[in-house]
């Protein structure tokens, strides 16, 4: 790992990413799709203070021809920063560290990587050197193996493998704030992770919480990424913050979080008709019937994935919990 240039954002270009995104629109059109919001790529990154020294940030990302944004949260406090989750490539994980050096002369001293996926984590060589990383072991596994690839191209860059495992709940105490990293069962990855800051009330869900992005389930487990979703419902929450889609108000970022749980179930349960009538998986793709999901970012490459996990669901073919 390299230690990121410690030079911050020009106060112009924080200031205004700060004025463009807070507060939030009370009233926002329901959809991923930064442009349908009347956005710019120069709106980004999107940075919000959710919470006296609780951040979000935004920044655009591409899949195919759509864009849509991958979210970041960071604290702030006296004894240091703590991220969860970076972005997708040292560039864009750079122009996180360094917004956040535009904000704080603290050092980032924790990661969470709450999803392994490269889109989370490709980045992660960029945080200081001597931050401490935490993980599920299910991603601390993955993120090894991808470092450990034979075929790995030297060009790409580092693989940060976590060494700070958190297999259920580990409670920090940071500058005097709490912060829980909670796994609260597989859903996105299987090592979904969590972060909770209990007197705020903020629950940073990452990529279990896609924000009007079509359910992506290459390696999810859909039934338990329900009860997961289930599970942060009841907890004692104001806001609870995507992995993907945009950082609402807290009454439309609830309201989202229940869209998309109603989501999810839509997925499980047209596949299970599907699956139920004998269709195979490629004619099934091509069958299923989404209704308003229809509409939604990545429907068209996500959706065929999705069926076919639910199927391996069905079929008992997913590694048991």
């Amino acid at each position: 790992m390299k230690a990121a240039p410690a030079r911050a954002v020009p106060m112009a270009a924080l200031l205004a990413a700060l004025a463009c995104a807070a507060p939030a629109d009370t009233d926002p059109i329901r959809t991923a799709d930064p442009y349908a919001r009347g956005y710019t790529d120069d709106d980004f990154p999107r940075v919000q203070e959710l919470a006296p020294g609780v951040y979000s940030y935004e920044q655009l990302r591409s899949a195919g021809q759509e864009r849509f944004t991958t979210v970041s949260m960071f604290v702030v406090t006296a004894g240091g920063v703590l991220v969860a989750d970076g972005q997708g490539s040292p560039e864009e994980t750079r122009r996180l560290v360094e917004t956040i050096a535009g904000i704080t002369d603290q050092p980032i001293t924790h990661v969470v990587v709450c999803s392994d996926h490269g889109d989370h984590t490709a980045g992660n060589s960029e945080f200081p050197a001597d931050a401490r990383f935490y993980a599920h072991p299910t991603s601390q596994a993955v993120l090894q193996a991808t470092a450990d690839n034979p075929i790995r191209p030297a060009t790409a860059p580092p693989v940060v493998v976590p060494t700070e495992l958190v297999e259920f709940a580990e409670t920090l105490h940071l500058g005097g704030r709490e912060i829980r990293l909670l796994f609260l069962g597989r859903a996105h990855t299987g090592g979904d992770l969590v972060v909770h800051l209990p007197q705020e009330k903020v629950l940073f869900m990452s990529e279990a919480y896609l924000n009007r992005v079509f359910p992506a389930m290459r390696s999810a487990y859909p039934s338990e990424w329900v009860a997961m979703i289930e599970a942060a419902q009841a907890m004692d929450i104001d806001i609870y913050v995507p992995g993907h889609g945009f950082v609402d108000s807290p009454e439309v970022l609830a309201e989202e979080l229940e869209t998309y749980r109603r989501a999810m179930v839509q997925v499980i349960e047209e596949a299970t008709r599907l699956h139920a009538a004998g269709v195979e998986l490629g004619a099934a793709v091509e069958q299923a019937e989404f209704g308003d999901l229809e509409s939604w970012s990545l429907r068209s490459s996500q959706a065929g994935r999705a069926i076919g996990r639910v199927y391996m669901e069905l079929n008992g073919e997913l590694p048991p919990g």
